[in-house]
Parts: C-alpha cells; structure tokens; sequence
C-alpha cells in the first residue's frame, strides 16, 4: 500500500495555513488558480502584496497577491511601477533597497510633478476617447442600396 510521505502534508498543511486556513485558501484557489508559499516582501500602496520562494523555477518564483478590495477584477496594470521591475526580474533590489528609487520617492519636490500610479482602464467604461475636431472622412453604410440613398445636394 503506498501512502503520500509524511514531508507532503507537512507541506500541503503549510500551504493551507500560510493562506489563511482551509476556507481562505478555498477562495483564493478558485480565485487564482493556484496556492503557493512564500515570504513576503512587501506591500505597495494599493495593498497589493509581493511574495517570493526560490525553491519554484525562475519564472514562477515571484508573484504578486493582488488586493482584497478588487475581488475578481484583478489585472496585470494594477501593479506599481516600484515593484514592477523586481517582479520581473529586471532587478533583485526591492524598491525599499534601490538607492534611485528611494531618493524619487523621498524627495517631496519629486512628487509634485510624479502622477499617482492608476491601472490601464481601455476596454472599460472609465476608458479614455479623445475628442475629434476633424470632420470624419469615413462614412457609415446607413442599410441602403445606392439606388435607395437619398440624393444629397452638393
């Protein structure tokens, strides 16, 4: 009879517990489609949380835990351009521990012209149409024949 080693549900129990205990990490396995374990690295100011676990393959060894307050509507734009670099691994610094970074962030004449990070919203009803001065040069077929067109005067 072959039973799962005893270091597989020490790893499973951990898992569950490092969640949030069996019912959170329900919800975040249907939510996310995977339970992974890691340490923490740090939160932006969205609320989003940053994990990383070397023991996964590169490529899958950081993630991101996006914020409770955007449920299901989690998206790739809601992470901050801080922590984009680090999850990316265009960089092992943190954003706490890269000296540029931190000096940007720091120095309040900086922020007066640093916009607040905001999430692409194209393909929403939030998303951003430039108003047309400009006469359109295309015109849409309006379901009549060329016959059946009214003439128009020149």
């Amino acid at each position: 009879m072959y039973l799962i080693p005893i270091d597989k549900w020490a790893r499973f129990f951990r898992i569950v517990s490092q969640n949030g205990g069996p019912f959170k990490a329900l919800y975040k396995l249907w939510r996310t489609d995977t339970l992974k374990e890691g340490k923490l690295m740090g939160v932006d100011c969205s609320g989003n949380k940053y994990y990383e676990n070397k023991n996964y393959m590169m490529g899958r060894s950081r993630w991101v835990d996006y914020a409770p307050n955007v449920k299901l509507e989690y998206d790739a734009s809601q992470v901050t351009p801080e922590w984009f670099g680090w999850l990316h691994y265009k960089t092992d610094r943190l954003p706490s521990e890269d000296c540029a970074k931190y000096r940007l962030y720091s120095c309040c004449w900086c922020h007066r012209w640093l916009l607040p990070h905001s999430e692409n919203m194209s393909g929403t009803s939030e998303a951003y149409y430039p108003y047309s001065t400009v006469r359109s040069h295309i015109n849409v077929w309006d379901g009549n024949t060329v016959c059946t067109r009214p003439c128009l005067p020149i």
